[in-house]
């Protein structure tokens, strides 16, 4: 059970389902997946997470940067400075993707912006609309426009609609996330869209964003006409549903970082099955 805690709570396995995501777009865009461009996104996604992480627990500490933070939080910066040299080495293959690179990493600053020492991340840590968005955004296109980059003579129609199906499916998951953490926000002074709108208003946003997933979802694999796909996806689409529903009662940590994240792999793995039948 420790080690699999160290697994979840140093973002190890979120860095895998990322992977997952990259490898299920070059699968229903081009019919296989791009390794290199996995690596480079697990690489970063864990790169990503353990810096956010470290940024983190300093803002909620003393915010005094000495020997005694870093005995506290070594792992993290072990696994920051290991996963910076993997990102490195599957960057010097993927060059040609520096732009697009670039503007995924611009994203990334940007999520972790309201926890900079600076003024005006206090008006950030307000916009809870933006904090959800901006992170689900992040995750759509680092996991589709990454991995569709790199596929020759692809159209845009495949790729906007996939783009779409992830948006949607990463914001109901992090609703599902903020859903979770509304008192917690509350007493830290955080804001999220659960914390911003009332259980109307969300209830609404999270039907709107199931059915724009599950329509989007439904024509990127039309489009390719891939019956075996469509299968996976509705499945997919159905265990999503009940994951929701089951997170509407108080769940423990094991729920939220290892099956709600883990749907994501889920994803990823039936859209790989339905491919090899």
């Amino acid at each position: 059970m420790r080690f699999l805690h160290f697994i979840l709570s140093h973002s190890i396995f979120i860095a895998f389902c990322a992977a997952g995501l990259s490898c299920q777009t070059n699968i229903l865009l081009a019919g296989n997946a791009d390794l290199n461009v996995a690596g480079f996104i697990f690489f970063s996604t864990l790169c990503g997470y353990n810096f956010y992480w470290l940024m983190s627990k300093f803002y909620f500490s003393d915010r005094r940067l000495n020997i005694i933070f870093f005995k506290r939080h070594w792992s993290f910066f072990l696994l920051f400075a290991l996963a910076a040299a993997g990102t490195l080495f599957f960057l010097l293959r993927l060059w040609f993707l520096l732009p697009y690179i670039c503007i995924g990493g611009l994203l990334t600053m940007l999520y972790s912006l309201p926890l900079w020492p600076f003024g005006f991340s206090k008006y950030l840590q307000r916009a809870g609309f933006f904090k959800t968005t901006l992170l689900s955004l992040t995750w759509a296109y680092v996991t589709v426009v990454l991995p569709a980059v790199s596929v020759p003579f692809i159209k845009f129609m495949p790729v906007a609609i996939l783009f779409c199906a992830r948006f949607s499916f990463m914001l109901l998951l992090c609703i599902i996330f903020d859903m979770r953490d509304i008192s917690v926000d509350k007493m830290h002074g955080l804001h999220s869209l659960a914390t911003d709108v009332g259980k109307r208003s969300l209830d609404i946003i999270i039907n709107l964003a199931f059915f724009l997933y599950v329509f989007a979802g439904m024509m990127v694999r039309y489009y390719f006409k891939d019956d075996k796909q469509i299968i996976a996806f509705a499945l997919t689409g159905i265990l999503v549903w009940i994951v929701y529903r089951l997170s509407l009662k108080p769940r423990k940590y094991i729920f939220y970082y290892f099956l709600v994240d883990g749907l994501m792999l889920i994803s990823a793995a039936f859209t790989w099955v339905a491919s090899l039948i």
